[in-house]
């Protein structure tokens, strides 16, 4: 399940998870609805990746926005092909949060991307 933090605190006012922080939040969802992963992206605070015996976080990079329109469209299919084409979460993760923030530098929401990031999702 990909979420943002936004979308967390919906989930929070839905279901009563009060007093608990993000990371424990997302680990009491994981659990509850057995899932087998969340990736919880928030924005310039970065990005998590929870799953069953693993955590990770990425920082945002600091780069000069052009356009956030398709962002998080580009870090879910980064991310899901990085995944699908068998690269370990972390390395998917990272993938994605580079992918991102070169796609904010970019007008337009799908811009083409370099050969630096299509290598790697391919292998």
């Amino acid at each position: 399940m990909k979420i943002n933090d936004e979308e967390l605190v919906v989930i929070d006012r839905l279901f009563d998870y009060p007093g608990l922080d993000i990371e424990n939040k997302c680990w009491l969802i994981l659990g509850k609805y057995n899932l087998d992963m969340i990736v919880l992206a928030c924005g310039t605070n970065g990005s998590y990746v929870f799953a069953k015996s693993l955590k990770n976080f990425q920082e945002t990079p600091k780069v000069e926005v052009a356009d956030t329109v398709g962002v998080s469209d580009s870090f879910s299919g980064a991310f899901t092909a990085a995944i699908l084409s068998g690269k370990p979460i972390r390395e998917a993760h990272e993938l994605a949060v580079k992918v991102s923030a070169y796609v904010c530098t970019q007008k337009g929401a799908m811009p083409r991307l370099p050969e630096k990031f299509t290598s790697k999702i391919k292998g």
